[in-house]
This record gives structure tokens, sequence and C-alpha cells, in this order.
């Protein structure tokens, strides 16, 4: 446990996550995490590492609830399915995003079921919220739709070779891999134009609120801000403003506005205009 003190009013404690059987782990390895999320009800907090591992945390209890050795590499993401809580979407750099059920693991121990299409590692995933739809974003240069109720739980056979040696944190993404196709790509549709390149760049759906989720956006290396349209994947915006990787952006829940952050150190809020679109004011 750490903590630090921000001014004289706030003291931030650190979660540890290290309690579990192999109480020296963390100790002996670069242990990192990728992402976290919040439960509905705020009780539990879902983290992905470096480890492969998910990791879910009880925050009214202040500890760790359970570590899932989830896949073959680092976990870039995860996140919980609905409100409920007892089901996690999951993307690693093993090229899979994979579901999980706790009701399940203490018999089963295992995923609930494996959603194979994406080329290369899974950097951001975003649930629909319905326990049903999920988007991935991947190093692939895609983003992917997937449907839970399409999953397989069978794992053999399902991730591919690769043919080149390739690094998004400084190598563009070869082009002759650009229209590769999975044989076994089990998501409903994909997005392409942006560039996930550098650093784990993320995609989200538009808001129930103001928009019915029609449209799915994210960040892309390439400095601008892509919105498609979720049912015909057409590109509704390419929004330039950042003169550099736009790697996060969040569309307000309820306002007709968008906050996009770059690696040229802005934050830039977009307004929503019913005649021109997104701009940055």
């Amino acid at each position: 446990m750490t903590e630090s003190v921000a001014n004289v009013t706030e003291i931030h404690e650190g979660l540890d996550f290290s309690g579990y059987d192999d109480a020296d782990y963390h100790d002996n390895y670069n242990f990192g995490i990728f992402s976290v999320k919040f439960s509905t009800d705020g009780r539990e907090l879902v983290a992905a590492s470096s480890d492969d591992s998910i990791y879910v945390y009880d925050l009214a209890a202040n500890k760790l609830n359970v570590r899932i050795p989830a896949h073959r590499s680092d976990v870039n993401t995860v996140c919980f399915a609905d409100e409920a809580g007892h089901v996690l979407y999951s993307g690693s750099d093993d090229h899979l995003c994979k579901v999980w059920d706790r009701r399940c693991l203490g018999t089963t121990g295992k995923e609930s079921g494996v959603l194979p299409g994406h080329l290369e590692g899974v950097t951001f995933i975003d649930s629909r919220g319905d326990g049903k739809h999920f988007i991935s974003n991947g190093k692939d240069q895609t983003i992917r739709l997937w449907d839970i109720r399409k999953m397989s739980s069978n794992i053999r056979g399902i991730t591919m070779p690769r043919h080149v040696e390739w690094d998004y944190r400084w190598m563009e993404y070869p082009s002759h891999l650009r229209n590769r196709k999975h044989p076994n790509d089990q998501s409903l549709a994909t997005y392409r134009g942006h560039r996930v390149l550098r650093t784990l760049i993320r995609c989200y759906f538009s808001p129930s609120y103001s928009t019915g989720q029609k449209y799915i956006y994210t960040g892309s290396a390439d400095a601008h801000i892509y919105v498609y349209d979720l049912v015909t994947g057409a590109l509704v915006a390419k929004l330039k403003f950042h003169d550099q990787i736009v790697r996060d952006c969040s569309w307000h829940p309820f306002s007709p506005m968008l906050g996009s952050s770059s690696w040229d150190g802005v934050i830039a809020n977009w307004e929503l205009s019913q005649t021109k679109g997104l701009h940055c004011p």
C-alpha cells in the first residue's frame, strides 16, 4: 500500500494487486496495468495487466477479489459487459477477445468464449452495455463489432501465425497486410481508415441519449478523430485539429460535444452542430 498527499485535503491510497498465492510475483516482474474500469455500482474495479491477467478489486472490502490468468500475452483492455457486473470482456496482444462469466470461474476456471478476427493485438474494448455487443480496436488497423452469441468455446486453430516481424510502436503497418482476413473471423462488422500505431488507441460507441449509439468513434495515429456509422461502416466524419496522435476521445453523454486528447499536449473540445457536424471552435 502506498500513499501520496496531493494537497492538504486529499490523500490518495494505492490499491494492492499482489494479494494472491504467488505473493513474490510482482517483486520479480515489471508489472503494469494498461486499463481499468469501475463497475456500474462503483463497488469494484477491473484491471488489465502486463502479466497476461485480469484483476477484479473489491473497493468496499479494500481487497483483491480474483486474479484471472486470461491470455497468452499482455492484456491491454478489459471492461464489464453490463450493469450486472458478472460478465467481462478482455482483449490482448495474443490477438484474441475473450468473454468471462465470473459465476462460472469457480467451476471451469476458464473463459466462457473466444472471439477471433483480429490479426494483431487488441488495444481497447468498449461494451455497448446490453450484455451482447462490444467493439474492439486492433493493431491490425481495424475496429471490429462483436456479438458474444457467436463466440467459440474452442481456442484451437484460432490464432494465426505471424508472416512478418512488425512492431506497432515504431513501424508503419505493412501495406500488404491491410486486407488480410482471419479464416475464423467471427466479428459482425469491420471499420477501416484510422491508424492504430505507437500507443493503445481507444474506440467507443457514441452515447445512447443523444445518438442512440448509431456511431463508433476513435482517435488515430494520423492526428484525426474518425466517426463511423455503426450499421453501414461508412466514415461519417474525419475531424482534424491536433498535430500529433489522438490517443483518446470522449463524447459527452448528454450534451452535443466531444473531447479529445493528443500527444501534442492539447485537450480539444468539439461542438456538434446539426448542420455542420463536429467542429473544434
